[in-house]
């Protein structure tokens, strides 16, 4: 038997920090900064809904849920949208109905889920996540992208030159301090969304709170990293998120729109991927989708499922029979109802007021 306790991340004990810290440093799986207590407690600081389910077996922890309680024992991934990889971390010693059950909740609705134990059912959907894995010297690494993709990366080192004498000498920033830099990016990010019609996950405070934290940190195994390309003083493209050790996980990738002609994006990829060994970094996460520009970057895949895992409980397995009719509904992954459904679900996520849902509904 085990027993179950709910905990704001704030709450966790020193115990429990360092069980879950030994456990993900034992299963490669689970090696993602957004896997850990660290950034359960950063998403802790600027969400009173964050929430720790720890199971516990004679008093020990050995199961680690990080989520969003929401109304109706719905539990979201903590710091969704932003969370691209969740997961009860364990070490398989528990069906994910039970663990969920214990900890009171209905279901688990998740996008990005690493499950290398099989905790959960199949997921309804799967998808590719993209990450650059140094294990020799990145010139080697480097080398091996421009033969597997030799017109591609020929034409981005003519426009790397061609961006250099037109608009100015281009060098790499890493780790980039300026904070003007740092909200250009947001604004320019903000733009593509408008832009592609995408969700603005910018515009909640929650949101900004957490990046500015991180932003200010600079201390410690984990924190906020941005990495900067100019050409001259001219600011044209980069990338922020979080670093725990020797893993980067991006959040944020913009470029100068004015740009664009030059592939912004592309050059600073090179560049970035090159600069790692001097940053301390062996991963680079790119996280899922997007793969058309990933894929020739980061050839190694991670596997993330989407759905929805119920409890083994009556109003479970009642959630997860409309879960299935809705699916049905809607039809394939591609047709309008279903990117409608998943537009709601990213606004549900990311906004937790009812203004900015409201507004979220109004823009969609």
């Amino acid at each position: 038997m085990f027993e179950a306790q709910t905990l704001h991340p704030i709450e966790l004990s020193a115990e429990d920090k360092a069980v879950w810290r030994a456990m993900r440093a034992s299963i490669p799986a689970f090696a993602s900064p957004l896997l850990g207590p660290d950034f359960a407690q950063a998403i802790g600081a600027v969400r009173d809904d964050a929430r720790v389910l720890v199971l516990k077996r004679h008093g020990r922890p050995f199961a680690f849920l990080a989520h969003h309680a929401r109304p109706g024992g719905l539990a979201r991934p903590i710091g969704a949208t932003l969370s691209d990889y969740h997961a009860l971390i364990s070490g398989g010693r528990i069906c994910g109905d039970q663990a969920l059950a214990a900890g009171g909740l209905t279901a688990f609705r998740y996008h990005g889920l690493i499950d290398p134990h099989g905790v959960f059912e199949p997921a309804a959907t799967l998808h590719d996540a993209f990450t650059v894995n140094l294990e020799g010297p990145v010139d080697a690494y480097l080398e091996g992208l421009r033969a597997a993709s030799a017109k591609k990366f020929k034409n981005w080192r003519r426009l790397d030159h061609k961006l250099d004498r037109d608009v100015g000498p281009l060098r790499l920033v890493a780790p980039d301090w300026n904070e003007d830099s740092f909200e250009q990016l947001l604004a320019w990010k903000r733009e593509q969304l408008r832009r592609t019609g995408g969700h603005d996950f910018l515009a909640a405070g929650w949101t900004r709170d957490l990046f500015d934290k991180l932003f200010a940190s600079r201390e410690g195994n984990f924190q906020g990293l941005m990495i900067c390309l100019y050409a001259g003083d001219q600011l044209v493209a980069g990338h922020f998120g979080v670093r725990e050790g020797e893993h980067y996980h991006p959040w944020i990738a913009s470029v100068d729109p004015a740009l664009a002609a030059y592939s912004p994006g592309q050059i600073f990829l090179t560049r970035a991927i090159a600069a790692m060994p001097d940053l301390g970094l062996a991963r680079y996460d790119f996280g899922p989708g997007h793969d058309h520009y990933k894929r020739a970057y980061a050839p190694a895949e991670t596997t993330v499922g989407g759905g929805l895992a119920a409890a083994a409980t009556t109003a479970g397995v009642t959630a997860l029979s409309m879960e299935r009719l809705i699916q049905r509904a809607t039809g394939p992954e591609d047709s309008f109802a279903a990117r409608l459904r998943r537009r709601l679900d990213v606004i549900a996520s990311a906004e937790t007021t009812l203004l900015g849902r409201t507004l979220g509904l109004a823009d969609a």
